[in-house]
């Protein structure tokens, strides 16, 4: 029973990152009907960046980690200006294409520019253990969740209680009606890019410090990952992001847990297609008609 509870306490630190990523997924999508597949690309960035704030003009983690979110979030509005607003008005696969293309333009610049082997993450907060019975957590595993946790209620003021969520309510329910109250509709999706690429560089920094290691092409399995989290939990939906990264996270630790660490991408793989088959729409989803 104690491994239980230890591994489902690992799953939910684990899935509290593929939240933060899914969350990104979902505001996209639920705003402009776009999965951005370079997003896990902008987790890994930083990553990097939080590596170069803390290794290199040694600051602060928090405040590092605050930076790598800021300039992540600029980085989110500048492929939304260049990669996606040109492209927004013609078909899903050019867009789609798009995303392809920035991901690789972002894995591949950085393992020409920075290499591509790993590198090892600078240990800005030293590792506490705590024993309480037979469970193990670390302060490293309290900072992850306290975070995330944190980030996901500023998220939720800011999309309930501020103009700038109002008006993404108002673009992801109906676009032309929201330019014709006025909504500035570019505006609303560069900030929803740049709030996606902020908690994307939050999960990255995160990540880093947890297993002291980053490289070029870190993104891609937890982008993919993260994806699907989104998708069980409902695409488009907020609540659902958080509790599809969480399910995620505490589904692929239990499968190591019960000796299958070689088949754990597989297995949530799998669980996209059965999603995919019997409830598209995701947990929280629901069913709704859309006029063709």
């Amino acid at each position: 029973m104690s491994n239980i509870i230890q591994q489902l306490i690992n799953g939910i630190i684990l899935g509290s990152v593929y939240a933060l990523l899914a969350l990104g997924y979902t505001m996209v999508y639920g705003i402009i009907k776009l999965i951005n597949f370079a997003h896990g690309d902008v987790y890994m960035l930083g990553a990097y960046f939080g590596y170069f704030f803390i290794q290199v003009l040694h600051l602060n983690f928090f405040i590092a980690l605050v930076l790598s979110m800021a300039v992540s979030a600029l980085l989110g509005m500048l492929i939304e200006f260049v990669a996606y607003r040109p492209l927004r008005h013609s078909p899903r696969i050019a867009v789609l294409i798009s995303a392809l293309g920035v991901s690789f333009l972002l894995e591949n610049g950085m393992s020409y520019f920075y290499g591509s082997d790993k590198k090892a993450f600078p240990q800005a907060i030293r590792t506490i253990q705590y024993h309480i019975g037979s469970l193990q957590i670390s302060n490293i595993q309290l900072l992850i969740i306290s975070t995330v946790i944190t980030l996901m209620i500023l998220l939720t003021i800011i999309v309930q209680k501020t103009k700038m969520g109002r008006a993404m309510r108002a673009v992801s329910a109906d676009q032309e009606a929201a330019i014709l109250m006025g909504i500035d509709v570019n505006r609303t999706i560069s900030f929803t890019f740049a709030i996606g690429s902020a908690l994307a560089a939050a999960g990255g920094v995160l990540i880093g410090l947890y297993y002291n290691n980053i490289d070029p092409l870190m993104g891609m399995t937890p982008g993919i990952k993260a994806f699907v989290a989104a998708v069980l939990g409902g695409i488009g939906l907020i609540p659902g992001a958080a509790l599809g990264g969480w399910l995620i996270g505490i589904l692929e630790t239990m499968t190591q847990a019960i000796g299958l660490s070689d088949y754990k991408d597989a297995v949530v793989y799998a669980i996209l297609i059965i999603i995919l088959l019997f409830k598209p729409t995701g947990i929280l989803g629901k069913n709704k008609r859309e006029k063709v």
